[in-house]
């Protein structure tokens, strides 16, 4: 069968990379075609536009980009109903998936026909903002295939939308990276020019580059502890340039492509809200969750009043309590980013309570590969 996937970002790319490869090991026949990246690339197929293309956030570089972004989006109409795929399926990122599922549903119309399916892999997160989009959802696409535990309640008992929780690819990513995973801490640290002798704290500053211009400065400013080395994980998509400007006068490292590896080997983490914070307590890494936002005391009453979810962060959300502190709107601030990493560091007072926290996170999204079972879910569905 022939699979259209859709994915804006760099963890989108490496979530359908593995859907990609559990597809071919169930259906020898599959043929990819896919906006996306790297990782989607050596899965194999044809990719028509990178997702650097796409990534935009904010309201001001969308519109600064919305020529580029229309063209893309255009193009991807073009290419899915020249391609003529059985499915499309579309990886989180709703602003631009959603208007091909809106495209799609409107194309089996006009064709008369039931395909392509619109399948869609990794939900948006409308539990927490936007949830007006249910409507769309309900409307346009026809199966929905959801990662986080909680989701089920929210789109089943709530909207009364029938999902399927295939598991969290992000915890398979993480335990199969520790089972394979040999290099000791002195290994990694001469091969990253660090000092196999100081700890590591790790800085995970975001994904896209509004973020880490916003988020890192304080970060880096936060992280003054005397006895640690810190170390920062370049995303993927951001040259070296933005970080060379804003580490100008810190003593700070930066190693890329190595994420999961430095986790592996550090005391502490200072972390922006997103899949990195599951990942950082996967890894059992303490952490301080930092997120600047305009307009922060604004923000904060949106939160509490409109936004519909207690927390930002995806390790809290799935414990459905506090476990990491979350410093973003009026609490995003130096002192507080400083005092929380303090309290998570060795004898630290949160420190022991919050790795006894990621327990309970670990256990709630269980130990089923979610690319496997999304793959097979998805096979047999296209057969019926």
């Amino acid at each position: 069968m022939k699979y259209y996937l859709i994915v804006g970002e760099a963890s989108g790319d490496l979530h359908a990379s593995h859907l990609m490869e559990a597809i071919k090991k169930q259906d020898s026949n599959a043929e990819f075609r896919f906006f996306g990246g790297d990782n989607m690339t050596a899965a194999g197929g044809t990719r028509v536009r990178h997702y650097k293309e796409l990534a935009y956030m904010g309201f001001i570089p969308v519109l600064m980009h919305l020529p580029t972004i229309m063209k893309n989006m255009a193009l991807c109409k073009k290419d899915i109903e020249q391609w003529q795929p059985d499915v499309v399926i579309p990886v989180d990122y709703a602003g631009f998936n959603l208007s091909i599922c809106k495209f799609l549903k409107k194309l089996r119309k006009k064709k008369r026909t039931t395909r392509p399916k619109t399948f869609y892999y990794i939900a948006p997160k409308i539990w927490a903002w936007k949830e007006y989009r249910i409507k769309n959802f309900k409307r346009d696409v026809q199966e929905m295939f959801c990662i986080l535990p909680f989701e089920v309640d929210f789109f089943e008992k709530k909207h009364n939308y029938r999902v399927h929780y295939v598991g969290n690819p992000t915890a398979d990513e993480v335990r199969k990276f520790k089972a394979e995973y040999t290099e000791t801490h002195e290994e990694f640290c001469n091969a990253n020019n660090l000092n196999p002798y100081s700890p590591i704290i790790a800085i995970l500053a975001g994904s896209r580059i509004q973020e880490i211009r916003d988020n890192l400065p304080s970060m880096l400013q936060a992280a003054q502890f005397e006895g640690y080395q810190y170390v920062i994980a370049a995303a993927p998509a951001i040259d070296d340039s933005v970080y060379a400007e804003i580490t100008k006068g810190y003593n700070v490292h930066i190693v890329r492509n190595k994420t999961y590896a430095l986790l592996s080997h550090s005391t502490a983490a200072l972390v922006t809200s997103g899949t990195a914070t599951l990942e950082t307590a996967i890894f059992n890494v303490p952490q301080v969750v930092c997120y600047k936002t305009p307009m922060p005391k604004l923000f904060r009453w949106a939160f509490n009043h409109i936004i519909k979810c207690k927390y930002i962060s995806l390790v809290n959300l799935i414990a459905d309590k506090e476990i990491v502190q979350e410093l973003f709107a009026d609490r995003f601030t130096v002192e507080d980013i400083a005092r929380e990493l303090e309290n998570i560091l060795p004898n630290g007072n949160r420190r022991e309570i919050m790795l006894d926290g990621y327990e309970n996170v670990r256990q709630r999204l269980g130990d089923t590969s979610a690319p496997e079972n999304a793959a097979r879910q998805m096979i047999e569905l296209l057969k019926k």
